[in-house]
């Protein structure tokens, strides 16, 4: 086991019981709570949130994932669990977020917090984990989170002008063969005037995007639109993003858009590679598999997606975990062929993008879970004043630097809306 990981944590005791509908569950967060240890993962008012650290695990490397499966499965084993409520997140659940490579300077964690509180078709609970059987607190709505002040910009790695540059030469790469596509990445830094609260980020997000997955995970905040992978018993399901229009705010124009997006040949071929890669990385793990010949339009307030999803039936024992270390990277935030595009990322992008764009998520003691991969999100940094904000493009033959720029601007509108509104 790594050295990092929580070794002195004792068997832990895990109490579950069903509580009345706590209401906006970003709203119960106690605002003492560090924002290392705030965690999220709520849709369309469901899901759940936590706080504190019960056991956790940081890893690295190629082995990160292979690491944090080991791990968790000792946990599960040595646990004593009590549980008035039987849905998938009730009980021992931990919150997980992964380095997108595996030489990246950022380590992986896997989060089993000390409280959780959910909500899942009408059945709301809390949570408590520990090493000795506690009383769970009563859900109470805590004082306002504190809105950002006095925001500062900066540029990242490269500025607009330096990134499409860099777009430009990914470009020619592609039309010289090398590489079919490459998912291109930027990042921008913000300073408030005050340490950052998490709750503030998470209410506006879950608020606004209600339809993705608000997740927060020792400091990684977003909304991602993308289900990399969910496990719930032996039904296997992914949702592939691929193809990106901006829209307009004029229904009947979007409309057109929308229509224009879905006959793209440019966007539906950066679509198939997505679609090609999950499709082959699940086959190895399910018995049958539906895999839909077009995509549909999914409609996002800013923006707009060609979106497959796929689904399949397990075929042997592989945690939630273990699925999305199988799936990552996918063509969406990679490329294809996957060894040649990481290459290209690692010489143009210019930078460490630490845990952006890998697996984040939630697994509980079977196996199952959820797993969105971390985009449309923000990494608060050491000076707790400071987020870094990240946004990627899908580069193929007919990628226009300049409309890549704009795209990317599209997608990093969620973060700053959430901490400059």
């Amino acid at each position: 086991m790594p050295a990092s990981a929580d070794q002195s944590a004792p068997a832990l005791v895990v109490r579950t019981r069903r509580i009345p509908d706590p209401g906006d569950l970003v709203a119960i967060i106690p605002p003492e709570v560090d924002s290392a240890d705030v965690l999220s993962w709520l849709r369309d008012g469901e899901g759940f949130v936590g706080w504190g650290r019960a056991a956790y695990l940081e890893t690295s490397a190629t082995s990160r994932f292979a690491d944090a499966d080991a791990w968790w499965s000792d946990l599960v084993g040595r646990a004593v669990v009590r549980s008035e409520v039987d849905v998938p997140g009730a009980g021992l659940v931990a919150f997980g977020s992964f380095a997108f490579a595996a030489d990246s300077a950022y380590p992986s964690t896997l989060i089993v917090p000390r409280v959780v509180i959910g909500r899942r078709g009408g059945l709301a609970w809390v949570t408590t984990i520990s090493g000795s059987l506690e009383q769970a607190p009563r859900p109470t709505v805590q004082p306002p989170a504190v809105r950002p002040t006095n925001l500062t910009t900066r540029p990242g790695s490269l500025d607009e002008d330096g990134w499409a540059q860099a777009i430009g030469v990914a470009v020619q790469r592609i039309s010289d063969g090398e590489l079919d596509k490459v998912v291109m990445a930027r990042d921008v830094f913000l300073t408030a005037g005050e340490p950052l609260d998490a709750r503030w980020l998470l209410e506006r997000l879950s608020t606004a995007y209600r339809k993705t997955w608000t997740f927060s995970v020792d400091r990684l905040i977003g909304a991602t639109p993308e289900m990399l992978v969910r496990r719930e018993k032996a039904l296997v399901t992914s949702r592939i993003l691929a193809g990106t229009i901006q829209r307009t705010g004029d229904d009947e124009h979007d409309l057109a858009l929308a229509a224009s997006l879905a006959r793209s040949s440019k966007d539906l071929e950066e679509h198939e590679y997505a679609v090609r890669s999950v499709a082959e990385a699940l086959d190895a793990h399910c018995s049958s598999m539906n895999v839909p010949e077009a995509p549909f339009v999914l409609h996002l307030p800013n923006v707009m997606h060609l979106a497959t999803d796929v689904a399949g039936v397990l075929s042997d024992s592989s945690s939630s975990l273990a699925l999305a270390a199988a799936l990552h990277p996918s063509a969406a935030v990679c490329g294809t062929p996957t060894w040649k595009a990481r290459e290209v990322i690692a010489d143009l992008e210019q930078m460490d993008r630490g845990r952006y764009a890998g697996p984040v998520g939630w697994i509980d003691a079977s196996g199952d879970g959820e797993w969105g991969i971390a985009l449309r999100c923000g990494q608060i940094q050491e000076d707790p004043a400071t987020i870094r904000l990240f946004a990627g493009c899908g580069i193929v033959a007919g990628s226009d630097p300049q409309d890549e720029v704009a795209e990317s601007n599209a997608k990093l509108r969620p973060m700053l809306s959430a901490l400059r509104d």
